[in-house]
């Protein structure tokens, strides 16, 4: 029997099975008296297979094969992993996120990152890259997933905060990934944008629930009266200072472009929560047509910054 290596972030990249999950791949491959799926390996280490590899530890008699793959360094390793890892028919939204946002990280680093480490992880790390071959690896990654260049990009946000908040917080990476916790994408990446010593609180809230996140009370949403409009505009702009000093500034346009990302995804979901407490905002004719007629606000401002404005 082969005697290969198990690196354990190569390892932890791919979605683990269950229990009875490892049982019936056990059962199946008794049953055949073979392992069919080859063990795929660089540099003697198991890239793919680790589950077979474990039941051919078991059960030596079992026949098996090794396919080498060759690889410059180890984060074209993790990309390959990743990559492979998402043509799986059974990954939750979570982990498909979390695998794209890997497979990013580690392009990242494999065309012009660190590489001084083979150890080094990559939690909150500096985009390494220029913005230019950025957005192309971005973009050949979202080619290749089926989705946006800004789903890879907040992909590779959200994998940071995964990370940041297993390591603050063992056993919490399984529960974000298979959907038994549920924290919002920008709350995720919000764990590995803190200091460190904010992680782990940040990291115990994204177990809440939605209910102990939400026991303030909710103000009423209704449109505000003419003559208050000017100050709610006025303490809207306050509340975003006031955050924006809370928070280091973002030191390149790339990441401001990530910061932006983020805010719009949790406009969105705002907005999804309004729509579910308040449905005849979409059920009712009159108040759909007032919602629109608000909503263009934004088409506006989006057609005037593709028209060219500059200020």
């Amino acid at each position: 029997m082969d005697r290969l290596i198990i690196d354990p972030e190569f390892r932890d990249k791919i979605p683990p099975l269950t229990e009875d999950e490892f049982t019936l791949l056990e059962e199946n491959i008794l049953s055949d008296g073979a392992v069919f799926s080859p063990l795929i390996v660089w540099d003697g280490t198991i890239l793919d297979g680790h589950n077979r590899y474990e039941i051919i530890q078991k059960h030596p008699e079992l026949t098996y094969a090794v396919h080498k793959m060759s690889f410059d360094n180890r984060y074209e390793a993790l990309s390959w992993i990743c990559k492979h890892q998402l043509g799986r028919r059974n990954l939750t939204p979570q982990q498909k996120k979390y695998l794209i946002g890997q497979r990013y990280e580690a392009e990242k680093m494999a065309h012009g990152g660190d590489r001084k480490s083979t150890t080094a992880k990559s939690t909150v790390q500096n985009e390494q890259l220029k913005p230019k071959n950025a957005a192309v690896t971005r973009q050949r990654i979202a080619d290749d997933a089926g989705t946006s260049e800004s789903y890879v990009m907040r992909a590779g946000w959200y994998a940071q905060g995964v990370d940041a908040a297993e390591e603050a917080l063992p056993g919490i990476k399984q529960e974000i990934l298979t959907g038994a916790i549920k924290p919002t994408e920008t709350a995720v990446a919000a764990v590995a944008k803190a200091a460190p010593e904010e992680r782990s609180r940040l990291a115990a809230d994204l177990k809440k629930s939605k209910d102990d996140r939400d026991k303030k009370p909710r103000p009423a949403y209704h449109k505000a009266p003419p003559a208050a409009s000017r100050k709610a505009e006025m303490q809207k702009i306050a509340e975003i200072s006031a955050e924006m000093e809370r928070d280091k500034a973002p030191s390149t346009e790339e990441n401001v472009l990530c910061s932006l990302d983020g805010e719009i995804v949790s406009f969105m979901e705002l907005f999804d929560r309004i729509f579910q407490e308040y449905p005849r905002l979409l059920s009712d004719s009159h108040y759909r047509q007032e919602l629109i007629q608000i909503m263009q606000k934004m088409k506006q401002y989006i057609a005037d910054i593709e028209g060219g404005r500059t200020e």
